[in-house]
């Protein structure tokens, strides 16, 4: 518990006070912002608000990895990547990537799906259409808000953000 704490305590020292920090990636600027302990609250409310949510999203996902499943989170927001994808080219060639990452046995972030769905895949990967990994997508999906997200909300990180901070003397003062 004190690794994960550790790697998640992460957000709470770069975000503190709600302070603006930006990332570039692939020259986009990113804005993260520390959540108010009322719009953290939110996550509480849906599954869909918490992933929703770009904090929320880094912070389930260190909290996946802390429980040695991040495979989950990545395999989703992979299919939802792929679902945006305009070029027959492209989707035929993220499907194979998707699927040698995440389907095929002994794959290295392999997802927990049952064998009808594994081959169902397979068969239609070489075919790819938007919808070729959607029962697995919703599976991985339900076990997440099922399993994960539940002891997500639980966890003393989550707590730790809906908690409101008291006003310091000095900063009432300025």
């Amino acid at each position: 518990i004190k690794d994960w704490k550790t790697r998640l305590s992460y957000f709470l020292q770069n975000s503190s006070n709600s302070k603006k920090r930006k990332c570039k990636k692939a020259g986009k600027h990113c804005n993260y912002f520390r959540p108010s302990p009322e719009e953290a609250q939110l996550w509480s409310e849906a599954f869909d608000e918490l992933l929703a949510n770009k904090y929320g999203l880094a912070a389930f996902r260190a909290f996946l990895k802390s429980e040695f499943c991040e495979e989950n989170i990545e395999f989703w927001l992979a299919c939802e990547d792929f679902k945006k994808t305009k070029s027959p080219q492209k989707l035929t060639s993220k499907a194979k990537k998707i699927y040698n990452d995440f389907i095929e046995k002994e794959a290295p972030k392999e997802i927990n799906i049952d064998f009808q769905t594994k081959n169902m895949i397979a068969q239609n990967i070489h075919e790819a259409t938007h919808t070729c990994f959607s029962a697995a997508q919703k599976r991985v999906y339900s076990l997440m808000e099922n399993n994960s997200y539940p002891r997500f909300l639980e966890s003393e990180f989550y707590q730790e953000l809906c908690k409101k901070t008291p006003i310091s003397r000095a900063t009432q003062s300025t």
